[in-house]
């Protein structure tokens, strides 16, 4: 997941999708929320150009915004997003489509564009109506507050937290003098199969439609398909990415790619250190498969198995559960040749028991887990996270 950037191009995380040129965005509290905290976004593309390209969850089950935004996304453009946190909207029927729809047509008259001009976004509890009551006015309340400032930015990355601690986002600069920022939210139900549950990623840069989607998928192949939290794929993963041109710099695809790459890359790292419960963070690598697929496959089934997660929670070199998982992938090796390290220490080697366990010192926050299948050229990380106690607390109570 490493992307090489220069230093002037470093990863800025205190600024996010206010930082390219031609964006204002705001959070503000409407009211879904019990609690009373921010729980709406909107972020609009003030031009000159309006392209969009977003990619979504592979889950069967669809929520409401995620119909709707690849719907209105096959025209390639939008003029904004709106994005509520406090309720998934998932799983509601016709009349949750006509809540999403209603949503788009408010965002859209206020702003005076169309609705086909708008994205839409949801997260929180699944087979709950959201409170149209609340959110309508919500979006006046965010209109009148956006703003094109590090602030507006932060606002908005902070209205559509759920179980998150923190808000996630970053932002760069190319030395040419065009810039990409953008926000995250995710922090369980987190095994993202197209990006990470909620995203919005901004440019100024001027880059036509088919060179901006084909960079998405392959930024977010590299990045948020390499985080898996707990093995869920929401209904609601959804990342966007708005090009307003407003730097007028035509970049290469190449170029755009590799910033794009190195700022989605920041953000899977911040949503990894604020998974729910963590108190790990684990890195899987499969080398030597016989292909990136292979590898990564192998690598996900260890990053999902409850028993090597467990076991990274309590900081037990217990390769032997990785050996396990490893050996329930899809993926072809001869068992006689695995090798497994452990931050460093080569603890299973041609199959068998390598350096004592007391070696692998697995006490501190980070745990880097090699396996090399001897199987051929290719290979793939995962970013995971440990299975605690707060984990299951917190998962057990999301609903009451």
């Amino acid at each position: 997941m490493t992307v090489a950037v220069t230093p002037t191009t470093q990863v800025d995380r205190s600024a996010g999708v206010t930082a390219p040129a031609g964006f204002r965005a705001a959070g503000v509290i409407a009211g879904i929320k019990p609690a009373g905290t921010p729980d709406l976004t909107v972020v609009v593309n003030d031009g000159p150009h309006d392209v969009a390209a977003g990619v979504f969850t592979t889950n069967k089950v669809k929520a409401a915004p995620v119909l709707w935004s690849q719907q209105v996304l096959t025209a390639g453009a939008l003029k904004a997003v709106v994005l509520n946190s406090g309720g998934a909207n998932a799983c509601t029927g016709p009349e949750g489509f006509q809540d999403t729809h209603k949503t788009a047509e408010k965002l859209a008259a206020v702003l005076g564009v169309g609705a086909a001009q708008i994205g839409v976004c949801s997260t929180g509890l699944i087979g709950e109506r959201l409170p149209m009551d609340e959110l309508l006015p919500g979006v006046d309340a965010a209109v009148a507050a956006l703003g094109d400032d590090a602030a507006a930015g932060l606002a908005a990355a902070t209205a559509v937290m759920t179980t998150d601690n923190v808000p996630k986002q970053a932002a760069l600069t190319h030395p040419d003098g065009w810039s990409i920022g953008g926000f995250a939210k995710g922090a369980g139900m987190c095994a993202p199969n197209m990006a990470t549950m909620l995203s919005v990623i901004t440019t100024d840069a001027v880059l036509d439609q088919p060179h901006l989607d084909h960079a998405l998928r392959n930024a977010v192949g590299k990045t948020f398909n390499r985080l898996d939290v707990d093995g869920g794929t929401s209904t609601n993963d959804t990342v966007l990415l708005l090009s307003s041109g407003a730097s007028g710099i035509t970049v290469t695809p190449e170029e755009f790619e590799a910033a794009l790459t190195a700022l989605a890359a920041d953000l899977v790292k911040q949503l990894q250190a604020d998974a729910e419960g963590v108190t790990k963070h684990v890195s899987i690598t499969v080398q030597g498969a016989a292909s990136e697929a292979e590898a990564l496959a192998a690598a996900k089934i260890v990053a999902e198995d409850n028993l090597c997660k467990t076991a990274f929670f309590a900081s037990d070199p217990n390769w032997g559960r990785i050996a396990m998982a490893v050996g329930n992938a899809p993926t072809a090796f001869d068992p006689a040749l695995l090798d497994i390290t452990l931050n460093g220490a080569a603890i299973c080697v041609a199959g068998g028991k390598g350096v004592d366990r007391s070696e692998a010192d697995l006490s501190g926050l980070e745990i880097d887990v090699v396996i090399d299948l001897h199987a051929g050229p290719a290979s793939a990380t995962v970013l995971t996270t440990d299975l605690s106690h707060a984990y299951v607390e917190e998962n057990s109570a999301y609903s009451s």
